[in-house]
């Protein structure tokens, strides 16, 4: 199993130059990745093409850049430009986002998401993959080629908890990407799901990428009050109130990662154990470096 971390922007007037310095951290600690989420500040792949192309060696990965905004072709264009730019290190993580986002937001209509899903991949991979797209569906269309230069091995991954999600994560794109999944979901339907839709489509073994909050202390129930505090909002949204359902997790704080160096390290170990191929760190202690150097130790 890999290990990566999950970076958010820095504050202050710097702002690239704060992500630059956080992605060369990372690196020189000896993570293999690190990853950014995109919401409604930084542009994802804009933000890690300029700040991670000053930085060698380590992947940049989205955790997601939502769907719906963007045609694929769109996307595929600046994907493969950002890919150039990281001399081909980067992971496109793409995502449906939320209704409320989706809807309430922008005015795009969130039918069936899933069908949205599959039209979006069969134009969008193609053309990553430096093959023309040549596709027509209920909402999208894309009939068009790029010339866009650089490495045409970039993984695509997909934010998949629904069946029908997970199932496109393995039969079409190159796995998935998770956030606020706990190990027995990954054990017992995330890996199963995405794993045989890979095999059934002659596809190479799927990347299950799971993000987790974590925190390494001798306090967890302070921590596990700053991450039900903390990470509120995502205890409310459907996708993912269903995994935290699955689970049996009553809300975010359940399936954070908190505990002493032997807690976090089994916890860490069962995700290992269920089948997840690169495991992402969200810290979020109060800044003693022991998250950190805990995590060093790992690597």
């Amino acid at each position: 199993m890999r290990f990566g971390l999950m970076i958010n922007e820095p504050k202050g007037p710097d702002v690239l130059g704060g992500l630059r310095e956080r992605i060369a951290r990372a690196a020189g600690d000896g993570f293999s990745s690190v990853w950014m989420s995109q919401i409604f500040s930084l542009d994802a792949l804009t933000a890690l093409a300029v700040a991670g192309s000053q930085v060698p060696g380590i992947e940049l990965g989205t955790g997601v850049v939502p769907t719906y905004p963007r045609h694929p072709a769109a996307l595929a264009q600046q994907a493969l430009t950002a890919n150039a730019a990281l001399d081909g290190r980067l992971a496109l993580g793409i995502g449906l986002s939320h209704q409320i986002v989706i809807e309430g937001m922008y005015g795009y209509s969130f039918d069936r998401p899933a069908r949205h899903m599959r039209e979006y991949l069969s134009i969008l991979m193609p053309l990553v993959r430096g093959e023309n797209a040549d596709f027509e569906g209920e909402t999208l269309t894309g009939k068009l080629g790029l010339t866009t230069p650089g490495p045409r091995d970039m993984p695509v991954l997909i934010a998949a908890l629904a069946p029908r999600m997970l199932r496109l994560a393995g039969e079409v794109a190159d796995g998935t990407v998770l956030w606020m999944t706990g190990p027995r979901t990954v054990a017992e339907h995330v890996a199963p799901a995405v794993t045989e839709a890979a095999r059934a489509a002659g596809r190479p073994a799927p990347r299950i990428v799971c993000a987790l909050p974590v925190c390494v202390t001798d306090d967890a129930d302070a921590a596990r009050a700053l991450a039900a505090e903390r990470f509120e909002v995502y205890g409310q949204l459907p996708s993912y109130r269903a995994v935290l359902d699955r689970e049996g997790a009553a809300g975010p704080a359940d399936v954070a990662i908190v505990g002493d160096e032997d807690a976090v390290s089994a916890r860490i170990e069962e995700l290992a154990k269920a089948g997840v191929t690169d495991f992402v760190a969200s810290e979020y202690s109060s800044g003693d470096g022991r998250t950190r150097e805990f995590l060093k130790s790992l690597l």
